[in-house]
């Protein structure tokens, strides 16, 4: 992982590009983790290895930049 600039901690923006219905309820239950509540929503965590496996994890339903 690489270092933010600034010192701090770096901020990851996840954001759901589509429906998790339809798949695996632990995939699910990770968008839930997440913090996302419905589709197109967006949100913001601490660029962390537990959160970044969270989004390896339903990388097909998420998209990711940095914040």
């Amino acid at each position: 992982m690489r270092e933010p600039k600034s010192g701090r901690a770096g901020k990851v923006r996840v954001r759901q590009v589509k429906s998790a219905g339809g798949h695996r309820s632990d995939q699910k239950a990770t968008i839930e983790a997440l913090g996302i509540k419905r589709l197109h929503h967006t949100v913001e965590h601490d660029d962390t290895p537990q959160i970044r496996g969270m989004i390896f994890k339903v990388r097909h339903l998420v998209v990711t930049e940095d914040a």
